[in-house]
């Protein structure tokens, strides 16, 4: 694993650095070996005396991101790398059950065991709502505009511009971020 610690408006002392690194190569055990080489980028901040962490770790099939406030840097730090671990044991819990449920299939195993493990699967999921709407051609400024008038927090449409469906989204920071698909 590579290593991007920077600050916004803060001084990442080596300490610090090395603090943070050293927490998060605990993620590499999760690796089974594989050499992870992204670069994990670490963003530290001050915003209204509290410390920020944010923590990105691009996979191939799989982003991990944690971003967590606390009054002390260091125990930001050891928050964000436990957020962290839980996204993977979560992601790697769930692969694995999965490949289990493929090799009981394929062995000719019994069929209620699937579906006790889909049950399972299925609880922390559960969809309770679904919406149909057409996406009505936009900009991002009338998207924002719509989204804010209706009181949501995100937005789907059809971005004018590129044609393709686009998601607009409220930021932590009052800010606004925009989802668009990769070509």
């Amino acid at each position: 694993m590579r290593y991007l610690v920077r600050g916004d408006n803060v001084e990442v002392t080596p300490a610090l650095q090395d603090y943070a690194e050293k927490k998060l190569s605990r993620l590499e055990k999760y690796f089974d070996g594989e050499s992870y080489d992204g670069i994990v980028q670490v963003t530290m901040r001050i915003v209204r005396n509290e410390h920020v962490v944010e923590v990105t770790v691009p996979m191939p099939n799989l982003l991990l991101r944690a971003e967590v406030k606390h009054e002390d840097m260091y125990a930001a730090v050891d928050l964000a790398v436990d957020k962290l671990e839980r996204q993977v044991r979560k992601y790697k819990t769930r692969i694995n059950r999965k490949a289990r449920q493929v090799a009981m299939t394929a062995n000719g195993a019994v069929r209620e065991r699937e579906e006790e493990n889909a049950e399972e699967d299925a609880a922390p999921y559960e969809i309770v709502r679904k919406k149909r709407f057409n996406l009505k051609p936009m900009d991002v400024e009338e998207a924002i505009l719509q989204m804010d008038l209706l009181g949501h927090n995100f937005f789907v449409f059809t971005n004018t511009d590129t044609g393709q469906v686009n998601v607009v989204y409220k930021r932590q920071d009052g800010k606004y971020g925009l989802i668009e698909p990769e070509a």
